[in-house]
């Protein structure tokens, strides 16, 4: 991922350096458990040393990065390097370093889900009573609160961050089984014990590579992630325009320019980059599933798509959930603005309320439909207010009843405290 996307503890996790540091816990796990090696050549094997550059000078001979990064930590292992890589595959250590890089990514991500969960929570509550359109189609529909709609996002920021703590959960899988998967040089009980020693759990049937569904539902996790981050941004950039305002994205005053040009703006810039970027995690989503399907017991069709999709998609992610609780901790929120708001169809909002009051004295739906439908569009169309169009008609209906808010936000509360427990 490029560097403007990237926040440097989640770029850490996928340097060079650091895939290669995975390599070498596992070589020296490995070199452990086998019989051979004495407590002297354990010693050196654990002092062995790598540079990335040594490695990289050395793929430029065998066009083989593990075997070139095995040629390098053999070779400062002294006599006792014999012992590096002793009945492994190259699967069994790019696979289970693997999952040790998607262990930590996921540690740091899952925390970061919790973490936008929490916030918008709290902004439920803040907001539990502060009245606000609510759209459909774009359009006004009824009123509602601002704490609904964030309680809304919040149970969503919840699931996905379940959704990720399973999908990394069940990723967090090595394999040791050599060649096609037949342990035919170290057995099941060396896998186990050095997998132990690594504090992940092994895959019942590898056939030399880890299947790669596991980390299509890690990708899939991500993928979905993203796409709640985009909903609540693109709710955002709709209610920042200048027509509505009722809700800003953090905005520096003194500092941040909101234009080159036009000293006035103060654009959606951030919501905007998550909605773009969220884009970018689904195509990411979409590779990890074309690389489910490989040749017989393995190819290495799936190698070339993860070195990009699995750093990238991990960094984003971390990237756009950041963005994303700086929102959802620094939003203004205009109440005032979201009043006015509700004002700009002249009661017509009101219209369902109206509808039942009338068959709920008798009046068949059809015929109540028909006369609301008519006073709510001259309301809208003429402005003049629904309230007086319905009193005019002399229909017999309580009108402060029927045009109070409080049937609206009576439940308010109920529903955010439906917000789940972490």
């Amino acid at each position: 991922m490029i560097e403007r996307y990237t926040r440097p503890e989640l770029g850490a996790l996928w340097t060079d350096e650091a895939k290669m540091e995975a390599w070498r816990r596992v070589e020296v796990a490995a070199a452990e458990e086998l019989d051979g090696p004495t407590p002297e050549d354990l010693e050196a094997i654990r002092a062995a040393t790598f540079t990335v550059e040594e490695v990289k000078e050395r793929e430029r001979i065998t066009d083989h990065d593990v075997a070139a990064f095995v040629d390098v930590l053999s070779s400062t292992a002294g006599p006792a390097g014999r012992w590096i890589h002793f009945g492994l595959t190259s699967s069994d250590v790019l696979d289970t370093a693997l999952a040790l890089q998607l262990q930590a990514a996921g540690k740091r991500l899952v925390a970061g889900a919790w973490g936008l969960y929490e916030a918008l929570a709290e902004q439920a509550r803040a907001h539990v009573d502060t009245v606000c359109v609510g759209r459909t189609h774009g359009v006004h529909a009824e009123p509602t609160t601002f704490g609904i709609k964030l309680a809304g996002y919040a149970t969503e920021a919840h699931r996905n961050a379940e959704r990720l703590e399973r999908a990394f959960a069940q990723a967090a899988v090595g394999a040791l089984s050599g060649a096609v998967g037949t342990y035919a040089s170290l057995g099941p009980r060396f896998e186990e014990r050095v997998l132990e020693r690594l504090g992940l759990r092994g895959e019942p049937v590898s056939t030399q590579v880890v299947p790669r569904d596991r980390h299509a539902e890690v990708l899939q996790a991500i993928g979905l992630a993203g796409a709640g981050l985009e909903r609540f941004a693109t709710e955002i950039r709709h209610l920042q325009r200048t027509e509505v305002r009722e809700v800003e994205e953090p905005f520096r005053s003194g500092r941040q320019k909101g234009s080159s040009a036009m000293p006035h703006k103060r654009n959606p810039i951030t919501t905007e980059r998550i909605t773009g970027l969220a884009r970018v995690l689904r195509g990411y989503e979409s590779a990890a599933v074309e690389n489910v399907a490989l040749w017989h017991e393995r190819d290495i069709s799936h190698s070339g798509a993860e070195r990009v999709i699995l750093p990238d998609a991990t960094i984003l992610l971390d990237y756009l959930q950041h963005l994303a609780l700086r929102i959802a901790r620094g939003m203004v929120v205009h109440a005032d603005r979201m009043r006015a708001n509700l004002d700009l169809t002249y009661g017509a909002l009101f219209s369902q309320r109206v509808l039942l009051a009338l068959v709920a004295r008798g009046m068949a739906r059809d015929d109540a439909y028909r006369i609301v439908q008519e006073d709510a569009q001259r309301a809208w169309d003429e402005g003049t207010p629904l309230r007086d169009l319905v009193a005019a008609r002399d229909l017999g209906l309580d009108l402060d009843d029927v045009f109070d808010l409080r049937h609206y936000t009576r439940h308010a509360a109920e529903i955010v405290a439906r917000l789940p427990e972490r």
